[in-house]
């Protein structure tokens, strides 16, 4: 189809489903391909060309003066014709047609709206790119058709596939489908689909492919039966499909006769429009796709422009030609008295050309949908605002060489080409369109599904939008109110491999499967995950622990001796017991102080005995609660200070008894002086100023202090005090054990004294009980952990109290309590005597 202008642009058009080589004949020119299969929508594309630059021919304000023509041809879904029309186009050698009545020629093609196939648009720019004439598709969207290096002259209103497979994965995404079937046509368009894709959808971590197959070109039933096969025992529920409608009428044969149910079908731009599958027979199984559609468009005056095509071979506008005529003969089911050869049979209805268009019911009308007619449309303006651009150059100011501005008579394909880079207009519509470095442009898609009405009829409707954002990457819109899912609750499917990883747990890989489909394993303990689908558990801080369900970290539980439970109370009501002892006997010792039980065992020294037990007592205490720099220097500390002043005042004692009764044999009076009160006071100062000594430099060269000890428990921290110096703490229990094993070997030399010196006795008893105590403290203590070492140092403190306290002044309060008829001197010396 042919228009004269001063400026002429190409079209490559699908107008016949296929072409087919003719029966060989004598009157046949040989290897002529013929087309066959009239496609109404397809003569609405090229009407649709023809209608936009008939628009701008009108528009005073772009190209005045300048009249474009168009050059426009069929590919008819072969690659060989369209191929050489696309050649014909770039060197001028097109069919001569008439210009004027005077004139016949072929004015040169400055730019080509088309082709629509992918394969077909690579083999054609491969060729046209090298004379640098520009080529915007409408409906090419091959990612590879990007590359600037190979087809520096290919533009596209159509955004590539790069950016629908980013859509589609967005909708993925959206829905949680981690687990999808992909199949694609045998072409460059679904092969390159399919690398980009699975390639996209492992960056993005959206998910993985169960499945990737290629659907065969022709009748290939047994390929077709295997792929369905796998489709049917995958546990994948959703399937994506970037092929063509041949592709699905083929695949849906194949469904049918499986009766593939369940599947949530996701449609690539090639056939979410196809009204060949939207058929009642195959909505069982496709209602409720989901698809990218070509963004939708109004042309107003478009629909007008249509019903003004007659088949007239006179018409002022050219329309005249074999197409309309086809078009003609198929809408009204008639034949014109001379046809094209082949088309004419018996009996069927001449056509007038009168016909009325709106009377009949045609696909061609509807402009309700406009989706590649809308990417014609721009591709059209986009050449001729590129033009308009080239033309309103001031000179001087031109990017070419000599800073010259072309004419009409000087215009290069390669001059367009460079203004086309830097167009920028806005449609009647509202879109803005522009090309990016690559050629493609702002990228924008429609989100269909296919709603099955209750009357078995299918409607397409527009459910989202997904566009590419400058600032954010794609942006997705849907509608989730509008979508219909063909499935029994009306709710998405889900199509998953592995259901997510709660809280708690951690994403193991499958050996040798895709990375969706693996196991949960609970996370090991210390260590939690929050969140779903953790790839790792992380570990807890260091005073914190993993919950029970392993999906937080809480405080570890804590453990020291404490006042509050059992254990702790015990321990504090006997301490408390001991020191109200300790007090009650030193009162009724303050009472009786002038009695011969109390006198005649130095007073004084038991006055200081009970004070220091009162103190190994309290001392006690400070072993109970939870350890501070404090308490954990003191408690050592006080409990060595208080035990030493208790052993030295009965070493002290020991020593006087000994000495009593050496000075009551003759000649040893002069024993005496040496352990009369003074020197008592100062023995058993002397003594415990050397326990003071080594605390001092115990605490000064290494002190004790708290710790969290975390080894005896990972869930709970032990709160103790740690020694600092074990050899401060060994010296210190040394010089106790060292004091009470003199006092008992001195105690048992004097067991066998006279009844009236009966204390040795007492002493040898106490200090036996004593070291018992504390012989058995010590692997007690070496093998109690945590809270339970202070508990056996506690109780090895109050063991040996009581025994002291019970041992030295249970007897004599007995005697001055309970039998105060012995509380005299006689008795006691009458004691004596009797033994």
């Amino acid at each position: 189809m042919h228009k004269p202008g001063d400026v002429m642009l190409g079209g490559l058009f699908q107008v016949h489903y296929t072409s087919v080589l003719p029966e060989p004949s004598f009157t046949s020119e040989p290897h002529q391909l013929i087309c066959q299969g009239f496609d109404p929508p397809g003569f609405r594309h090229v009407m649709t060309m023809a209608f936009a630059i008939d628009e701008i021919n009108k528009n005073s304000n772009l190209l005045p003066n300048v009249t474009l023509g168009y050059s426009l041809y069929d590919n008819c879904a072969t690659l060989v014709i369209g191929f050489s029309a696309a050649l014909s186009l770039a060197s001028g050698r097109e069919e001569q047609f008439l210009l004027e009545e005077t004139c016949l020629g072929t004015p040169p093609v400055l730019g080509i709206v088309g082709d629509s196939f992918s394969t077909f648009s690579i083999a054609t720019s491969d060729v046209i790119g090298l004379f640098k004439l520009p080529i915007v598709s409408y409906f090419a969207t091959c990612s590879c058709l990007s590359d600037r290096q190979r087809f520096p002259s290919f533009f596209r209103t159509i955004p590539s596939d790069a950016f629908q497979v980013r859509a589609m994965i967005q909708i993925l995404k959206h829905f949680g489908w981690t687990w999808a079937g992909l199949l694609v046509s045998d072409d460059d368009y679904g092969l390159n689909v399919a690398r980009s894709f699975q390639s996209d959808l492992a960056q993005s971590g959206g998910g993985c492919l169960a499945y990737s197959e290629i659907l065969p070109w022709g009748d290939n039933s047994a390929e077709l039966k295997r792929i369905v096969t796998v489709m049917k025992t995958s546990t994948a529920r959703v399937v994506i499909v970037f092929a063509h409608q041949i592709h699905m009428i083929q695949l849906m044969e194949e469904v049918v006769r499986q009766n593939v149910t369940g599947l949530q079908w996701m449609a690539s731009e090639a056939w979410t429009a196809a009204a060949v599958v939207q058929t009642p027979r195959l909505m069982p199984y496709l209602g409720g796709t989901l698809g990218i559609a070509i963004r939708r468009g109004e042309i107003p005056g478009l629909r007008d422009f249509l019903l003004r095509i007659r088949p007239d071979l006179h018409d002022s506008n050219n329309f005249g030609h074999s197409m309309v005529r086809q078009f003609w003969e198929q809408t009204f089911q008639c034949r014109f008295a001379s046809p094209p050869a082949g088309w004419m049979e018996a009996g069927e209805e001449p056509c007038t050309g009168d016909e009325d268009l709106e009377s009949v019911e045609t696909e061609f009308l509807d402009v309700s949908n406009l989706r590649p007619e809308y990417n014609i449309y721009k591709a059209v303006y986009a050449l001729a605002y590129a033009l308009d651009n080239m033309l309103q150059c001031e000179p001087g100011r031109r990017p070419f060489s000599r800073h010259s501005c072309a004419t009409l008579q000087t215009l290069e394909p390669w001059q367009l080409t460079y203004y086309l880079q830097k167009v920028n207009f806005t449609t009647p519509f509202g879109d803005q369109v522009s090309f990016d470095e690559n050629g493609d442009a702002l990228p924008i898609y429609d989100i269909m599904n296919w709603l099955w009405l209750p009357n078995g009829r299918t409607k397409v409707q527009t459910v989202g939008v997904v566009r590419k954002l400058a600032s954010k990457g794609e942006e997705l819109t849907l509608d989730e109110d509008k979508i219909f899912w063909n499935f029994e609750f009306k709710q998405p499917p889900r199509s998953v491999c592995s259901e997510s990883c709660p809280p708690g747990t951690r994403i193991a890989r499958k050996k040798g499967q895709p990375v969706c489909c693996f196991d949960c394993v609970p996370c090991s303990e210390g260590k939690s995950s929050n969140e779903t689908d953790s790839m790792e558990c992380t570990s807890c801080p260091e005073d914190f622990w993993s919950s029970a369900q392993r999906d937080h970290c809480v405080p570890k539980k804590t453990e020291f001796l404490s006042y509050h439970e059992p254990l702790g109370i015990c321990l504090t009501a006997a301490s408390l017991l001991g020191t109200f002892i300790c007090a009650v006997v030193l009162v009724i010792f303050i009472y009786h102080r002038s009695t011969p039980m109390v006198r005649a065992n130095n007073s004084e020294l038991s006055f200081l005995l009970l004070v220091s037990l009162k103190l190994c007592f309290l001392c006690s205490l400070l072993f109970i609660g939870r350890p501070r720099l404090w308490t954990c220097q003191l408690r050592h500390a006080a409990f060595g200070i208080s035990f030493v002043l208790s052993v030295s005042c009965i070493l002290v004692k020991t020593m006087v008894v000994l000495a009593v009764f050496k000075a009551s044999k003759p000649g040893g009076g002069a024993s005496l002086k040496w352990f009369g009160p003074l020197q008592q006071r100062g023995t058993v100062l002397v003594l415990t100023s050397i326990q003071g000594a080594i605390c001092t430099a115990w605490l000064v060269s290494s002190s004790p202090a708290p710790h969290k000890n975390t080894q005896y428990h990972n869930d709970k921290i032990v709160y103790e005090c740690v020694v600092g110096s074990t050899i401060g703490f060994a010296v210190l229990l040394g010089y106790i054990g060292l004091l009470a094993i003199l006092s008992f070997l001195l105690a048992f030399l004097a067991r066998n004294l006279p009844d009236c010196f009966n204390e040795a006795k007492l002493i040898t008893f106490s200090m036996l009980i004593f070291c018992a105590v504390w012989v058995a403290f010590v692997p007690a203590y070496v093998n109690s952990p945590g809270k339970y070492a202070d508990a056996v140092e506690v109780f090895a403190i109050l063991a040996s109290s009581f025994g002291l306290l019970v041992s030295l002044f249970g007897p004599k309060c007995y005697i001055i309590l309970l039998r105060p008829e012995r509380n005299t001197k006689k008795a006691i010396m009458g004691r004596g005597t009797k033994s």
